[in-house]
């Protein structure tokens, strides 16, 4: 846009590179989400160089997916030489993951290189010995497994995905793409972040943000149902003090009886409701404008900075400028 710096990623000759690396059992579905996220080159359209991706493995040629079929790769384990990110999918076969990718892997981490685990990827990472004395998730039907295996990592069953910086590593299968987009938010901002989550019609407030994790999403709301038109009606006035009462009129019921269907419908009560979409119109405006902190409060429905850090901190577990200097993009000045 003219008049406007561009952003030290523009300004970049080439994006970062992201290797994946696959073994016999590979899961499809999680392999795919990185193939999608970051192996579909979208320069052109968000006007920055986007990642170079690769595809590596213990030796060239075939492996096995989960699914039984065959996976030509062209790439052996000397392409992590040369990637920012390393990439580690699910496999149902543990056992068969090569010594040589623990340990390709392990060096990996050393050259200070980011790793992510999608799914139960962890138990890859946690095999290598990388999650020891850290806070990890994997799938929630596998923690338990995974806590018996690996006594020395702190394993959370409750959260989409856990980013300890260096290593993150994401809970079930959809939790790889939430941690994928959480990715991409850190290396390009939310603005971008926000638009490849458009590309793949998937909701961009599912991700973390730089929160070091997410509670597990609310339940989406039937566009044709009773309160789709008072949920709307609610995220367009954030910025102002509404009363269960006032709701309750507008849908032409009780409080009570409004509170408990509003719970019924969204699975939490409107003011857990309304605080979580405050959070994430703070979260926007931090991200996307100059706006002082108190002023960011007063449009978001805050009032004051103080409010607007307290309740900020409660569900991001951290301050709002922190926040900002962490996801504002450079050229927003």
């Amino acid at each position: 846009m003219p008049g406007r710096n561009p952003s030290p990623r523009a300004l970049s000759p080439v994006g970062p590179a992201v290797a994946v690396v696959v073994y016999n059992g590979v899961t499809p579905f999680d392999l795919g989400v990185a193939c999608e996220v970051f192996g579909d080159d979208r320069s052109s359209l968000f006007g920055v160089r986007w990642y170079r991706f690769s595809i590596c493995a213990a030796e060239r040629g075939t492996v096995f997916a989960h699914s039984a079929f065959p996976l030509q790769v062209f790439h052996d384990l000397g392409s992590l030489d040369h990637a920012d990110t390393v990439i580690v999918p699910p496999t149902e076969l543990l056992e068969e993951v090569p010594a040589t990718v623990l340990e390709a892997l392990r060096n990996a981490h050393r050259q200070g290189k980011r790793l992510v685990s999608l799914c139960t990827g962890a138990f890859v990472l946690a095999e290598a010995g990388l999650l020891d004395g850290r806070r990890a998730t994997t799938h929630w039907a596998d923690c338990d497994a995974f806590t018996l295996r690996y006594p020395a990592v702190t394993v959370d069953p409750g959260v989409l995905y856990v980013d300890g910086g260096d290593i993150l590593t994401s809970a079930g299968s959809a939790a790889s793409l939430d941690l994928c987009l959480h990715i991409v938010r850190k290396d390009y901002g939310s603005e971008i972040a926000t638009q490849l989550a458009r590309q793949l019609v998937v909701s961009p407030q599912r991700d973390g943000g730089q929160a070091q994790f997410i509670e597990t999403p609310l339940p989406g709301v039937d566009p044709s149902g009773l309160f789709a038109d008072t949920l709307e009606w609610l995220q367009s006035h954030l910025d102002q003090p509404v009363t269960i009462s006032e709701v309750a009129r507008r849908a032409a019921m009780s409080p009570r009886t409004f509170a408990r269907r509003f719970v019924a419908c969204t699975g939490t009560t409107p003011y857990a409701w309304m605080l979580r979409e405050r959070v994430h119109l703070a979260r926007r405006l931090l991200e996307n404008s100059a706006l002082s902190i108190e002023v960011v409060a007063e449009k978001s429905g805050f009032r004051t900075a103080a409010n607007l850090r307290k309740h900020f901190r409660s569900v991001m577990h951290t301050s709002p400028l922190a926040y900002r200097q962490m996801f504002r993009p450079a050229d927003t000045d």
